[in-house]
């Protein structure tokens, strides 16, 4: 609920978004879960996400920008990928690499507490060495981000797989990908927050070539190459 307070999300009534309601309602049969509350974000900027520990308390958030420039078929690829996030508790498993991220910080903290403390201390020689220290404190904060981000696009390259065996066709998702790289560029999502950036569909965050390293999301076109070569393959 923070993070659709943060938003602005508002809940969504079925009379509000009969046809909204009408595709989460088959994709999460097709998926096996509850049918996720719906929200909407008064945002022009087109994105979406979903929130929530378990499927049982599952929210999907769509913006009016990505309701207004996706047709049916893009919509059902959108959805089907929150709702492969609900379905493999992603939040949970993120939180836990968060976690993971912050006890690698607390090491990291440590180090440099101790060369602050008493590392560079040469008579002691059971004294910590100093350049150890300070390597550690430099390169586990470094190693406990890529931690983290490198867990956020592994799961976001699975519920783009399961989504789009949910919806039953990958080419609806790359379509939407498409046109949703492009919209980002044109309106980007105004107080976007690094600290949930990974909860969308698209990084809502703009960053330069050298930062894809440090980045949430795998690069779209990595994401929309994957989907086609799903579309090539047995099955759809």
């Amino acid at each position: 609920r923070i993070v659709l307070s943060m938003y602005r999300a508002r809940s969504l009534d079925e009379k509000d978004a009969p046809e909204l309601f009408g595709i989460v309602r088959e994709l999460a049969a097709e998926a096996g879960i509850p049918v996720p509350r719906l929200y909407i974000i008064p945002s022009a900027a087109a994105n979406a996400f979903a929130t929530g520990r378990d499927p049982r308390h599952a929210a999907v958030a769509v913006t009016h920008g990505i309701v207004k420039i996706l047709n049916r078929e893009e919509l059902k690829g959108v959805l089907a990928h929150e709702l492969a996030h609900v379905e493999h508790r992603d939040i949970l498993i993120s939180s836990v690499a968060a976690t993971l991220a912050g006890v690698i910080g607390m090491l990291a903290s440590m180090a440099r507490w101790s060369l602050y403390l008493g590392g560079g201390r040469r008579n002691d020689e059971r004294s910590a060495n100093p350049l150890a220290l300070l390597m550690m404190a430099i390169l586990m904060p470094i190693a406990a981000s890529l931690i983290q981000l490198a867990v956020s696009r592994s799961r976001e390259y699975e519920a783009d797989r399961r989504g789009a065996h949910v919806c039953g066709n990958p080419l609806y998702l790359a379509s939407a990908l498409r046109k949703l790289e492009s919209a980002a560029k044109e309106i980007p999502l105004r107080d976007a927050e690094p600290a949930t950036a990974h909860l969308f569909i698209v990084s809502p965050l703009r960053g330069i070539d050298w930062a894809r390293l440090f980045m949430t999301h795998p690069p779209l076109e990595e994401r929309i190459a994957r989907l086609e070569e799903m579309a090539r393959g047995k099955g759809f």
